[in-house]
């Protein structure tokens, strides 16, 4: 096995999405997503508004401008300086501030107050054994009634990478190539909502399971 064929791990995620950072955002640009796109952009904002958010994982921040419009204030958050680099020199509402934090950990927030958060993107990287605690710790980061929406991929035939195998805990994985002609695997799971669902768990309300043709969105509220 050579390290091109070396299986996802945490550190080999992280060092692809810094190499792909200039890149990151090519998947935006597919023609068939763009009815999606601008439908999801244009709902983002409303359930934020007036509330303090924490958005994990932001990336090259293609999303917060949209999720922001309407916040209090928005903690826009990566583990890639190279990502937030590039979001940082997006033109921001005034509410938005920028934090390198580990997804994982959310090591460094505590004590701060957030009444919602926000995870666009992320789900699907997250192995299935560690998906429900890190949505339990996401959950203790937040005050009661805080608001969460989460969105990420449906798989599509023509339009998604090919899943190249699946794992005995049944995560799927893809193979990514750059432009360098580096290959890399990467964690990409497409959960049901059923699946969706399950992994919240408990102590949640107002659940809302919408699917696009190319993504889904999942919106509830702690209790």
């Amino acid at each position: 096995m050579t390290a091109h064929d070396a299986p996802a791990t945490e550190e080999s995620m992280r060092q692809y999405y810094a190499q792909r950072a200039q890149i990151y955002e090519r998947v935006y640009h597919k023609p068939e997503r763009q009815r999606d796109l601008r439908a999801m952009e244009a709902a983002l904002a409303v359930p934020f508004a007036g509330r303090h958010v924490l958005e994990v994982a932001c990336g090259t921040g293609w999303w917060t401008p949209h999720g922001a419009r309407l916040a209090a204030s928005w903690l826009a958050t990566d583990l890639n300086p190279e990502t937030l680099a590039i979001a940082r020199a997006k033109a921001m509402p005034a509410s938005v501030r920028f934090g390198v934090v580990d997804a994982y950990t959310l090591a460094g927030l505590e004590g701060q107050d957030f009444d919602a958060a926000f995870a666009g993107f992320w789900w699907s990287h997250v192995p299935l054994a560690r998906l429900r605690d890190w949505l339990a710790l996401l959950h203790s980061r937040l005050a009661r009634g805080a608001q969460l929406v989460l969105l990420d991929n449906r798989f599509v035939a023509g339009s998604s990478t090919p899943i190249s195998r699946r794992d005995g805990d049944g995560n799927t994985y893809q193979q990514r190539t750059l432009d360098d002609g580096s290959v890399h695997e990467v964690v990409k799971n497409f959960p049901s909502r059923d699946d969706a669902l399950a992994a919240i768990g408990e102590g949640v309300r107002d659940v809302v399971w919408r699917e696009h043709t190319h993504y889904w969105v999942l919106s509830y509220t702690l209790a």
